[in-house]
Formats: structure tokens, C-alpha cells, sequence
């Protein structure tokens, strides 16, 4: 029998906390998803639900205090800068560098791969600077679906929100096949061996499966759920050994240094560089992960800057210091692509040196697989709290302070794609997926800073559109650019460049900022985040076509989601929300959208309604 007790939510309404079970209502509480009628009633109107949707934003107050409220229980604060540091390498660290650099450098750059990791990793250090701002201001488990809900509205949150949904699970799936194909090279076999290989007649993305991967996916997710603090401390000490072997590596391996091998620098030119470029983005992805962790931490004003920046700036050091080293021991056509350093100190004769190398990738593809189960399970939660994905997904549980359902359910779908599908299918999709998010992020903080409603005059808002739609438009021009003239020609590169420089220029010196940071910004601004837009999308030219087309599918089933259950889901969970906060509970008219998401000429308005309230208290 389930058992239900009543409390007050802290926003003038009641929310029922459950002990034991699961029912309807904690899926689809919705008044659009009571009855077929009302759904009927629902669909018929759609076209004024998303406009509703298209045109509001939320408050930095609702996400930072509402939202929370909806999880019934509070994460406990318990991690400062140290840990943020340690879990921002741990995240970003493992099958990128064990893997990726091996099939970027035999396939794409050759030693050129060094110069593939310094573009890739300043496109991710912008992403980082970007959100570090936000997360400081806006310290909650939604990370960027937050950002983007409170800057460009509703809808925008919700397909990006899918879009990291999905970047996680193709990172946990990838991390964890990498497990794999490690554990089978120390165990001296071959990837597949410790694979089921099933009929040829699907494609050969598809027919190796890995039940190892599932495994250790499920012991990861036990440690998740059970405590965030312990987390902590397992990933820093994993993280520091892992740390040591990068150490070892570099010192062992350049004692078997050959210069010859970079006689032939980039074999593949400047388009090779680039490709590899869009490939190893993923080497960086994880990062974001910790901007999750901001209900978690003590102090966000000085711990996330610290531990973001410091992080990246460790991991964009190691990646460039290893990459030279692995070419320096091996030609580039040599390279093993599923295991480069552990058969490239076989191949020099140190196969003692191969056990410690693979140890060490384990330990780093753990700690990644870690902090991805952790940060998708945040992402979900406050996802859910929006009532775009089940509300039950949202419930903190109160002994362990971790949002169990979150974990579990995004555990099952890690376990699903990596059991069936290959790691070269899952980087580049996970690429488009994550550099698509960057951009819209350093989208958000240009709007943050520039347009603020009932501050802004008519005149700057409107000249700060036409910028920022000619920064856009040009670094998509640039991308398409380079797709397809094959790096013949010039003069598309100075034009797309000019137009961006030139609309950055105008920005800077025509529009006044409506905004400053309360505690840390982001510098250089409007030029920051707006080289993170072109270069990020640049990089996204360099993506293979059958990448885009399953990110198009995924982008397609995402909007009929939304068209079918997120619209009118949160649609009804934002009518509720302002009816509580009227006090019109016991009112059944059509409300207006609610102080989560209200229309920009009215927000200022709230806000100083909000801050008298507060006065008043």
C-alpha cells in the first residue's frame, strides 16, 4: 500500500511526498494527461501553447528556489574547490585521450594531432568561461537547461535539454565500451573477444555487443546514488593515480623518443587537422557536468570558477603533452587506433609498461563514467522539476541527498546504447551534440549581458539582434564554407570572418551592457563567447554527413516528443505554478504563464514585485 504524507512545498502550496510505490500521478500529474478528453482538448491547442512557450523565459529566483521546492528534499552541500577540481579532470579524462588520439592521428592528422588538441581545447576553455558565469549566478542540477531557460526561453531549454540528455548517454555508452576494449588489451585480447559477435548481416556498427560495459555501468551507478560525498573522494583519489600514470607515460615515453617521427608533420593537411579537431571535442566533454554539482557546493562563487578553470587548464596541458609524446615513440601510421599508448610501449620494447598504462586508463575511464552518471542524473532532475520529463525523476531522496530515479533510469539507457553500438558512431554524434549546446550557451550569455527587459532601450535591442544574428549567420556561412569547398580559396573565409569581426566590433562600441556579473564574469565580452559561437560551429563543418542525419533523427524525435507530452506537460505544471502564486488555488480559469516563464515586457515588472515582497518579509 503506498503511503502518502503532506507537507508545504515553501510556494504556498502542498506537495505529497511518497514512501513506496509508483502510480500514474507521479508520472503524468498534468490536468492535460487526467482523462483522453483532456488531452484531446490538450492537442487542439497546441499552436497557442507553444507561442505561450516560444515567448517566455523564467527568473533567475524561480530556478534558484522553486524549482528546487519541487524536488521535496534538498542535495547536501558538501564540496568545495577541491573536489570540483578533481571531479572536472576525472569527468573530461579517459577515453579521449586512451582512445581518440589513436584514431585521430593514424586516420586524420598524424602529429599534427597536438595542433588538433590546442583548437579543440581552446573551442572547450571558451565553453568553459562561458559557463562558469552562469553556473556562479545560477548554482542548481540543471546546468545549462537552466541557463538556457532563463535566456532564450522554454522550447530552446527543452531541445537542448534532449541534446545533453543525449550527449551524456552516448559519452557514458562510449566511456564504458573504452572500458572494455582496455581491460581486454591488458588481459591481452582483442577487444572483441570479450564481445558477443553476432550475424554479419547488420551493419558492423552494430554487431559487436558488450555485456562488460553494462556491468561496470551498474556498479558505477550503485556508488552514484548511494553518497555525492563519497563519490567525491573515490574520484580524487582515482583521479590522482590516474594523474601519476599520466606522469609515467610521458617520462617513460620520451625516453624512447624519435624525432624522425615528425618528419612528416601534418600528412593530411589543414583539412585533416580540422577533422581530427571535431573528433577529439570529445576528449573535452564532461566539463559541463560539474556546473551541475552547484546545489552541492558550498561556496559557488569561489569554488566553481577554481575548479572549472583549473580543471580544463590541466586537462588541455596533459592532452597536448601526451598526444606529442605518443608521436614521438611511434611513426603515425603505426598507431594502434583502439589502444595507441598501451601498444606503443609494446611496440618499443617496455611490455611491462603496457599493464600500468592500461591500469591507468581504466582508473581514468572510471572516474569519467563517474561524473557522467552524476551530472546526467542533475541534468534529469531539474528536467523533471520542469515537468518536460516525469516529475517522479525530479524526487531528491532525503537519507542520501542523490536523486535515486534520476540515476537509475539514465543508468538503463547508458547500458542500452553502449551493449550495441561502436565508439566511432557515438563520437562524432556525440560532437554535433555537444558543440551545438557550447554555441547556444555562449548565445545565452551575449542575451545575458546585453538585453535585459525593462532596462534595455527599444533602439539597443534592436541593434543588438541585428549583431547577433550577423555573428551567427556568418559563423555558420564559414562552417558551410569549409564544408564544402574542400580548402580551395580564400575569400569566403575573409568575407564570413570580416562580417563576424565586424557585427563583434559594432557590438562592443554600439551597445551598451545591461548587465554586469554579481560576483565573477566572463571577460572579454562581447568577444569571448562570441569567438566560442564560431569556432564551435566552424568545428561542426568538419563532422561526417551520416552524423548528421542521425543527429536529425534524434532532433526530429525530440520535437514530436515535445509536440505530444513536454508542451502540454509543462504548459500545465507553469498554470499551476502561477495560480499557487496568486493564491487562487481554488480558481479553474486559464491563468496566464506563470513567474517561471513570463513574457519579457512583464519580467522586470515581476522582479521588482518579487524584491518588495522580499523587503516586506
Amino acid at each position: 500500500m503506498d503511503v502518502e504524507e503532506e507537507s508545504s512545498n515553501g510556494g504556498g502550496g502542498v506537495t505529497k511526498k511518497r514512501c513506496c510505490g509508483c502510480n500514474k500521478n507521479d508520472i503524468f500529474p498534468e490536468e492535460s494527461f487526467q482523462s483522453w478528453e483532456n488531452y484531446g482538448k490538450a492537442l487542439k491547442e497546441t499552436k497557442k501553447r507553444l507561442k505561450d512557450r516560444l515567448f517566455t523565459r523564467s527568473l533567475d529566483k524561480f530556478e534558484l528556489e522553486d524549482m528546487k521546492a519541487r524536488s521535496q528534499n534538498q542535495m547536501k552541500k558538501s564540496l568545495n574547490w577541491f573536489d570540483m577540481i578533481w571531479f572536472g579532470v576525472g569527468a573530461v579524462m579517459g577515453a579521449g585521450v586512451f582512445v581518440l588520439t589513436g584514431q585521430a592521428t593514424k586516420d586524420l592528422a598524424g602529429p599534427a594531432v597536438l595542433i588538433s588538441y590546442i583548437i579543440s581545447g581552446i573551442s572547450a576553455m571558451l565553453s568553459v568561461l562561458c559557463y562558469t558565469e552562469f553556473a556562479i549566478e545560477l548554482p542548481v542540477a540543471g546546468g545549462s537547461f537552466a541557463y538556457l531557460r532563463v535566456e532564450l526561453g522554454d522550447f530552446i531549454a527543452f531541445i537542448a535539454a534532449g541534446n545533453i540528455l543525449f550527449e551524456y548517454i552516448v559519452g557514458g555508452a562510449s566511456v564504458a565500451r573504452s572500458w572494455t576494449s582496455y581491460f581486454a588489451t591488458l588481459c591481452n585480447h582483442n577487444p572483441n573477444d570479450f564481445r558477443i559477435n553476432i550475424s554479419s548481416s547488420f551493419s558492423q556498427d552494430y554487431i559487436h555487443l558488450d555485456p562488460i560495459s553494462v556491468v561496470i555501468s551498474i556498479v558505477i551507478c550503485v556508488g552514484a546514488v548511494l553518497s555525492i560525498k563519497g563519490s567525491s573522494r573515490f574520484n580524487s583519489i582515482a583521479t590522482i593515480i590516474h594523474i601519476l600514470v599520466l606522469v609515467f607515460i610521458v617520462v617513460a615515453g620520451l625516453t624512447k623518443a624519435n624525432p624522425k617521427n615528425y618528419s612528416d608533420f601534418s600528412p593530411f593537411g589543414i583539412r585533416g587537422i580540422f577533422k581530427a579537431s571535431a573528433m577529439l571535442f570529445f576528449a573535452y566533454v564532461g566539463f559541463d557536468g560539474v556546473a551541475t554539482l552547484g546545489e552541492e557546493i558550498k561556496n559557488p562563487g569561489k569554488d566553481i570558477p577554481i575548479g572549472l578553470i583549473g580543471s580544463m587548464s590541466i586537462v588541455i596541458f596533459s592532452y597536448c603533452v601526451l598526444a606529442a609524446t605518443l608521436c614521438l615513440m611511434q611513426p603515425y601510421s603505426h598507431i594502434d587506433p583502439d589502444a595507441p599508448f598501451t601498444i606503443a610501449f609494446r611496440e618499443v620494447g617496455m611490455n611491462w609498461a603496457n599493464y600500468i598504462v592500461a591500469l591507468g586508463a581504466l582508473k581514468g575511464m572510471t572516474t569519467v563514467l563517474l561524473a557522467n552518471i552524476i551530472a546526467q542524473a542533475r541534468y534529469f532532475t531539474h528536467i523533471a522539476r520542469t515537468h518536460m520529463a516525469p516529475p517522479i525523476l525530479s524526487v531528491i531522496n532525503k537519507k542520501t541527498g542523490t536523486p535515486i530515479y534520476a540515476t537509475i533510469i539514465m543508468t538503463i539507457a547508458n547500458c542500452i546504447v553502449a551493449f550495441f553500438t561502436s565508439l566511432d558512431v557515438l563520437s562524432n554524434l556525440l560532437s554535433i551534440s555537444t558543440l551545438s549546446i557550447f554555441s547556444l550557451v555562449a548565445i545565452a550569455l551575449l542575451v545575458r549581458r546585453y538585453y535585459v527587459s525593462g532596462e534595455t532601450s527599444k533602439k539597443d535591442r534592436c541593434k543588438f539582434i541585428v549583431l547577433l544574428v550577423l555573428i551567427i549567420l556568418s559563423s555558420i556561412a564559414n562552417s558551410l564554407y569549409w564544408a564544402i569547398s574542400e580548402g580551395n580559396g580564400w575569400f569566403g573565409y575573409i568575407i564570413n570572418v570580416g562580417i563576424w569581426f565586424g557585427a563583434t566590433l559594432c557590438l562592443q562600441l554600439m551597445v551598451k551592457q545591461g548587465r554586469k556579473p554579481k560576483v565573477w564574469g566572463a571577460p572579454l565580452v562581447p568577444w569571448l563567447p562570441s569567438a566560442s559561437i564560431g569556432i564551435n560551429v566552424f568545428i561542426i563543418g568538419s563532422i561526417d554527413g551520416p552524423s548528421f542525419v542521425r543527429f536529425s533523427i534524434w532532433s526530429l524525435i525530440l520535437l514530436v516528443y515535445y509536440l505530444l507530452v513536454g508542451l502540454h506537460a509543462s504548459y500545465d505544471a507553469a498554470k499551476e505554478s502561477q495560480k499557487i502564486s496568486n493564491g487562487n488555488n481554488n480558481n479553474n480559469s486559464e491563468a496566464e504563464p506563470e513567474p517561471e516563464a513570463i513574457p519579457s515586457s512583464s519580467r522586470q515588472q515581476q522582479q521588482q514585485q518579487q524584491q518588495q515582497a522580499d523587503d516586506n518579509c
